[in-house]
């Protein structure tokens, strides 16, 4: 989402005329969009915010803008504790960028992390990819997640219409992009506060209805979404998902913990029985799908023997990825006030155990593809060797192969090739192009 929004902005100021500086240290105008979900993240952005004050005091021209989930988070107390920030705006007023830097000119000092209705995006994203486009349709967040600052920061659901996503969509495709991602906080939740209800009395405009309105987009090759929530993720989804050949094969679901307990203190509203008839359910119809999923370890009063549950659910799943996180207090959120409260010794090794058995599964599960041809969109040349193209498959794994494929042919980004497999790693595969 963070990515999504910073290419927004960036186009917006092109369109204002700024260029890319060669470093922030040389820029006239910095923007440092933050994120909040964990601390450590929230710290490097004071260091960054620490450097730039001492260029503002020998040059008061500078423009400091502090956007995103930390400027939603802190308001104005961002100022107390920066004064040389020039703007203050949360993730909600990203489309207003240019009209606040123009009360900026004036020579006011703005913060905007008042929550409102997103108007429908009608700025031009500067992508940092020509082939593969994020798409956003739906914003915020309902749920009340006890360790999340999500919906704080971000605010209520809000979904995009139909028409104006595949308006997106059609633009992209025009401008030769092949893949896009539907983006949402929890996307499942996509349509719920449409309006519209099926004669059969099933509400209208849900995500799978939206794959169905966006799919034959003349252009586009691959769908991808993320990300998705447990509760929501429905049997009706997966069949569209097997049905629709542009929806790719791979699905990104948080579980969190592999104990009940856990997951009720953390309010996510599904038993991890459920969470694994999902799994069930989407490999019956498509054996191959690649699952990836994030989970919190050390959460407050976390056991050992409820922590060994999420490592059993990890071996026994099989995942191809998994994002792993220690959990971090956040500000106005209630795991952050209880008492149970882990050590970081705690932390760190329970991080470090689950990150040894992920790699160790990603490789294992990797290990289906050795030999095997797969359909790899380029998306880039390899900035490691100029010689290789990078893409992934549909399943998202990162892919490298040589640029000059058969016959002295030679693959350019945007090029569908069907590469032979020949080595694989814990998160990456390699490979020969053959067609």
């Amino acid at each position: 989402m963070n990515k999504a929004d910073s290419e927004r902005m960036a186009g917006i100021l092109e369109a204002m005329g700024y260029c890319e500086a060669s470093s922030e240290l040389e820029a006239d105008l910095v923007l440092y969009n933050t994120c909040t979900i964990r601390d450590n993240a929230e710290q490097k952005v004071y260091s960054y915010l620490g450097r730039q004050a001492k260029r503002k005091h020998l040059n008061p021209a500078i423009k400091l803008v502090v956007a995103g989930c930390v400027a939603q988070q802190e308001g104005e107390a961002l100022l107390r504790r920066v004064p040389e920030i020039d703007l203050v705006m949360g993730p909600q007023h990203t489309n207003r960028l240019e009209n606040l830097l123009f009360q900026v000119e004036s020579g006011q000092q703005v913060v905007a992390t008042d929550h409102q209705h997103i108007v429908e995006d009608i700025t031009a994203a500067r992508r940092d990819s020509s082939i593969c486009a994020w798409v956003n349709v739906i914003y915020g967040c309902n749920e009340r997640c006890t360790y999340c600052v999500v919906p704080s920061v971000r605010g209520k659901e809000q979904s995009r219409t139909p028409t104006a996503i595949k308006q997106e969509i059609e633009t992209l495709a025009a401008l030769g992009f092949r893949e896009i991602t539907l983006l949402g906080q929890n996307i499942d939740a996509y349509g719920r506060d449409l309006p519209g209800i099926t004669p059969e009395g099933r509400r209208q405009n849900t995500l799978t209805d939206l794959l169905d309105f966006i799919h034959n987009v003349k252009g586009i090759e691959r769908i991808r979404f993320a990300t998705s929530h447990p509760r929501y993720f429905t049997e009706r989804l997966i069949d569209a998902c097997a049905d629709l050949p542009k929806v790719c094969e791979h699905f990104h679901i948080p579980f969190q913990s592999g104990d009940n307990s856990v997951l009720k203190s953390m309010a996510r509203g599904y038993t991890i029985e459920r969470y694994l008839r999902i799994i069930q359910q989407i490999r019956k119809r498509m054996p191959d799908a690649s699952i990836s999923a994030d989970v919190i370890v050390a959460f407050p009063g976390e056991t050992q023997a409820q922590f060994r549950k999420t490592l059993s659910v990890i071996k026994d799943v099989g995942f191809d990825q998994v994002n792993t996180a220690a959990y971090s207090p956040r500000p106005n959120t209630p795991a952050a006030t209880w008492s149970e409260q882990h050590p970081e010794e705690v932390k760190v090794s329970r991080l470090q155990e689950i990150n040894k058995l992920v790699q160790e599964t990603s490789h294992l599960r990797n290990k289906r593809y050795l030999g095997r041809l797969e359909e790899i969109l380029a998306e880039d040349v390899n900035p490691k060797n100029p010689n290789q193209l990078l893409g992934r498959t549909r399943t998202n794994r990162l892919t490298f192969f040589d640029c000059q494929g058969p016959s002295g042919f030679i693959y350019k980004p945007g090029d569908l090739a069907l590469v032979n497999i020949e080595t694989v790693r814990s998160f990456s595969l390699s490979g020969t192009a053959v067609k």
